[in-house]
């Protein structure tokens, strides 16, 4: 149990949170962008959490980088702990090792994407 807990819960409770920095700021970046500020107003009527998120993105980025450092170094003191000797579970091991790193690059990539819209496109855009 704590190897799953470990190899793959922190690092998806690491991309839903790094999710949170896309909604906030890349996707309405990215549709104002492409023409479609009024699917933008849209959405924000129909969904007014969204106002919120972009209205505390430095909290949404801090939270989702404690997150995402938590998880990478749960990954990385992990990373030689033995699998189980039984070929059945030593592939589940590694299985859950690998689809937990794909996550964490993932929600690391969701990070940065997130945060290069927030911080940096607003000002070369606008």
């Amino acid at each position: 149990m704590r190897l799953a807990l470990r190899e793959t819960a922190f690092p998806t409770l690491a991309l839903l949170t790094s999710v949170s920095t896309l909604l906030c700021c890349a996707l309405p970046a990215f549709l104002v962008v492409i023409g479609a500020g009024a699917v933008m107003a849209g959405l924000v009527s129909s969904v007014p959490g969204l106002v919120w998120f972009s209205a505390n993105k430095v909290w949404v980025f801090a939270g989702a980088g404690v997150m995402l450092t938590t998880a990478s170094a749960f990954k990385w003191m992990g990373r030689n702990a033995p699998c189980p000797a039984d070929p059945e579970l030593g592939r589940a091991c590694n299985r859950l090792r690998r689809w937990g790193l794909w996550l964490l690059i993932a929600a690391w990539v969701m990070f940065l994407i997130g945060g290069f819209f927030a911080f940096f496109a607003a000002d070369l855009l606008l």
